[in-house]
């Protein structure tokens, strides 16, 4: 009883547990600083690690000098090479005036207009990761969606065409193409550069007199004064765009995500004149969002039964023009903004 009351010991018990609690607490914060030095500084080995296959670390961001890996000698890379084909050449092989059998796009435009880079630029609508994406909830179509339905989606209103039969080798390539690009792609979530850059929306209506005057500053010398860029080959519309048209019966339909107003501006804003980037855009949000307005102020070919999107009015975007709406704001101001509703 009195070595357990004697001071001495219960000093010293006491010193040596507040050193052990001092080391514990010493510990935390050297962990705490290392992992905001990581965060601040790049520091890629203190962050943890994705999971991978084989040890190689997946995809978390689309660098802008994304390279695929080389097809495989198998037949799922001869697939996904031809997918590729169709991405970059789609009139050749699927368009109007194409020789190689059905026609399915029914403009001249490619795939890879829009999705720039064979569909491997960020911030211009990439493919890369959509395999470990889809399916995924649309409100155009009020339903979980396959990647094979938004790949539809864009032949009937971008390429202003019909769908693919879902069996047909045409899709099972193009599909094919996309896995070849999201093979490193870890599954679950969206990564960095999918979709479009982020703009600050001016709370007005478009300026369609600025619109043009950026239109014929930045945009002429590629898609021309008339808007209807410039062939690969002159005179033969099979063999598709080097730029292409931007309004007229060539161009995409108005229920194509580009004759959304915003979506326009998005992408203008992260890709265009030809070499902005997301990081070094070349224009500002005001210009972007101005000549977006202006393209999409001309006439373009009209899609049937359009008026059936979104089922649920409350998903509808405030830059789909075209009615039934969920509000009683006017059509002009659904295309032209401002968007403050």
């Amino acid at each position: 009883m009195q070595n357990d009351l004697n001071p001495s010991k219960t000093l010293l018990a006491t010193m040596q547990k507040l050193a052990v609690q001092t080391r514990i607490i010493a510990l935390l914060f050297v962990v705490i600083v290392l992992i905001i030095v990581a965060q601040t500084f790049g520091l890629s080995w203190l962050r943890p690690a994705a999971a991978d296959d084989g040890g190689t670390k997946k995809v978390q961001a689309i660098p802008e000098d994304f390279q695929a890996a080389p097809y495989p000698d198998t037949e799922e890379g001869k697939q996904a090479a031809y997918g590729e084909k169709l991405i970059r050449e789609t009139p050749k092989y699927l368009g109007p005036g194409n020789t190689f059998g059905e026609v399915y796009a029914g403009n001249n435009l490619a795939c890879g207009s829009c999705h720039l880079n064979g569909g491997t630029k960020p911030y211009a609508a990439p493919y890369i990761g959509l395999t470990a994406l889809f399916p995924v909830y649309s409100g155009r179509e009020g339903k979980v969606a396959s990647l094979e339905t938004r790949i539809n989606g864009c032949f009937e209103r971008s390429l202003n065409g019909r769908k693919l039969p879902l069996d047909s080798k045409e899709m099972m390539a193009i599909v094919s193409y996309m896995k070849h690009l999201s093979k490193d792609v870890q599954v679950g979530g969206r990564i960095a550069g999918q979709g479009f850059v982020e703009i600050a929306v001016p709370e007005r209506k478009a300026d369609l007199a600025h619109g043009e005057a950026v239109f014929k500053k930045q945009c002429v010398s590629c898609h021309q004064e008339s808007g209807q860029g410039m062939l690969q080959v002159a005179g033969n519309k099979s063999q598709g765009y080097l730029y292409p048209p931007l309004w007229g019966e060539d161009s995409y339909n108005d229920g194509a995500g580009m004759a959304r107003m915003l979506t326009a501006a998005k992408f203008i804003k992260g890709n265009m004149p030809l070499g902005a980037t997301a990081e070094n855009p070349l224009l500002s949000d005001e210009e972007a969002y101005d000549v977006a307005a202006y393209i999409n102020s001309f006439e373009r070919p009209q899609k049937a039964g359009k008026e059936l999107d979104y089922p649920d009015l409350s998903k509808k975007p405030k830059d789909s023009a075209y009615p039934p709406f969920a509000d009683t704001i006017p059509a002009e101001q659904h295309k032209y903004g401002p968007f403050n509703f």
